[in-house]
């Protein structure tokens, strides 16, 4: 059975930086590659971490979590059902809390309070008399 690793592209993508990061810091090279090759990829540490991963040299593993399976089966929660009378019965009493909220709040505004603070300057809306 072989061990073949198939990476995603994000996981290569890491490989190859963190090779390349070691190629540029003087790391050893783990393939014999020759000074014309190297000269024809101008010596570029990610092109050489490419040929390495490709040539699967590159002593370097992927962990990959799998979701953990659970056995046993799945209960369902018995949730007591509502008739539709205490539905409506409930829905009258919030409304008739809202109509007596908003009773104290228009009793709150006095239209008295709401006269013109022009003092006297308003001219019934009408501009350029």
């Amino acid at each position: 059975m072989t061990n073949i690793q198939i990476f995603t592209k994000y996981e290569k993508a890491r490989i190859l930086g963190a090779r390349a990061l070691q190629l540029a810091m003087n790391a050893p090279l783990l393939l014999k590659i020759s000074d014309e090759d190297l000269a024809k990829i101008n010596y570029d540490v990610l092109k050489i971490a490419e040929i390495e991963l490709d040539s699967g040299v590159l002593p370097i593993s992927i962990k990959k979590p799998f979701p953990e399976k659970k056995e046993g089966k799945l209960k369902r929660e018995n949730v007591p059902k509502v008739s539709d009378k205490k539905v409506e019965g409930a829905e009258e009493h919030e409304e008739e809390k809202i109509g007596e909220e908003g009773s104290e709040i228009m009793e709150l505004a006095n239209p008295d309070d709401e006269e013109s603070t022009a003092d006297g300057d308003d001219d019934g809306g009408e501009a350029g008399d």
